[in-house]
């Protein structure tokens, strides 16, 4: 979506009651916290087993800019086009605790992280671990947050599935006692900021084979691994807009040519955002 400043930070430093977790934020973070007005789509997905959680973070750190690439929509900053197709992720980059997610490889590593965090004042709880992915502080699901907002609910509905069936894949693996490899945090970080930058028109790296591939041929290679467990949660039909995303851009394409094809009124996007957002409401 289109970020930026906003009279709102203004109005949040006068209005200290309604606002205590904000103000919160707003006091550690300072000026990082008033220029955060930036929005992400978060999906949780159920988990009940705290070992399986703590694996999937692992594992899925590989699949999360797909996922970011494929939900694009912030390519515009305080008015001005940025050149990236998510400029959300890189603003968010700025807080402590943030990006890909750490590898722990137990629950006793994930629990001493958090912990020493605690007893030593840097967070009140595991809410404050603002990672691409994490296990919720409160309840028993995996929490994905590297998407922008999809401004299309059938895309965001979509995009909720694909990491369901993700979940559902790397669970039966599992039961097989296998599973998917972990990625250095470094290797991931390339991709994620492909993504950022390019969207689904560019290129990522697949780590298994070393090879620079189109970011639509890696999306399309993810959806083909996970059709089975798309196929069991009987989840075909809302995934079918990432098919639309991968031929016809995703909204930061569209917001972008909407952005050309006004010669540069960004009152014209916001136009085209308010008009997207409603469909299928």
């Amino acid at each position: 979506m289109c970020s930026g400043t906003h009279p709102i930070s203004r109005w949040i430093d006068q209005q200290v009651t309604p606002f205590p977790r904000y103000l919160g934020v707003l006091e550690e973070m300072q000026l990082l916290a008033q220029r955060l007005l930036i929005f992400g789509m978060h999906v949780h997905i159920g988990i009940e087993d705290r070992a399986f959680a703590i694996d999937t973070m692992n594992v899925v750190r590989y699949m999360l800019p797909h996922t970011l690439a494929l939900s694009t929509s912030s390519p515009f900053w305080q008015g001005r086009k940025t050149g990236l197709k998510s400029y959300r992720s890189l603003i968010f980059e700025d807080f402590p605790r943030s990006g890909t997610p750490e590898i722990c490889r137990t629950v006793a590593d994930w629990d001493n992280l958090i912990g020493t965090l605690v007893r030593t004042g840097c967070i009140p709880d595991g809410s404050k671990i603002w990672w691409d992915c994490r296990p919720h502080h409160k309840y028993p699901t995996l929490e994905f947050r590297i998407c922008d907002i999809c401004t299309r609910v059938d895309e965001a509905i979509a995009i909720a599935g694909l990491f369901q069936a993700i979940v559902l894949w790397l669970w039966k693996l599992r039961q097989k006692n296998i599973t998917f490899r972990i990625y250095r945090k470094e290797l991931i970080d390339e991709n994620r900021w492909r993504a950022s930058r390019y969207g689904i028109d560019g290129k990522m790296i697949d780590f298994g084979k070393t090879e620079e591939l189109p970011t639509r041929a890696l999306v399309r290679e993810l959806l083909e691994m996970i059709s089975e467990e798309i196929d069991e949660l009987g989840i075909q039909n809302y995934i079918k807009p990432i098919e639309d995303i991968l031929a016809h851009g995703t909204s930061a394409d569209r917001q972008l040519r909407v952005y050309d094809a006004n010669d540069g009124d960004i009152k014209a996007v916001v136009d085209h955002l308010i008009l997207e957002t409603k469909e299928g409401l």
